[in-house]
């Protein structure tokens, strides 16, 4: 996963709770397949956040293992064989989880730097 701070930097690696938290939340609204997840998290973040797959499979594998993700084999929109990603109940509630220490995190970032 990296971050782009801008067309002329260089991309910044993210830490692997992040790159988790992110797929989760692309997962929530419902069953998508692993390129679709990468497609949106760029998508929505104006191109900011990009996934590779190297960082994207491995996480789906290992979230998947971890009882917070089930898939399934489907067709995707090309009629190509895809493996599809939904959250369970314990994924549901990880992300939830997740959200609140996320939101704690950047709420003491910003108190930090508004003090410094």
């Amino acid at each position: 996963m990296s971050f782009n701070e801008g067309s002329m930097s260089k991309p910044t690696d993210l830490v692997q709770g992040t790159v988790d938290l992110l797929i989760l939340k692309m997962i929530a609204p419902g069953p998508i397949h692993g390129w679709a997840i990468a497609q949106r998290i760029k998508q929505i973040s104006k191109e900011v956040l990009i996934l590779n797959q190297n960082a994207l499979y491995p996480a789906l594998h290992r979230l998947e293992e971890q009882g917070w993700l089930k898939s399934e084999w489907g067709d995707s929109q090309n009629n190509r064989r895809a493996k599809y990603y939904s959250l369970t109940k314990a994924g549901r509630k990880r992300l939830d989880d997740e959200l609140a220490r996320w939101r704690r995190l950047s709420c003491a970032i910003e108190v930090v730097g508004t003090t410094a």
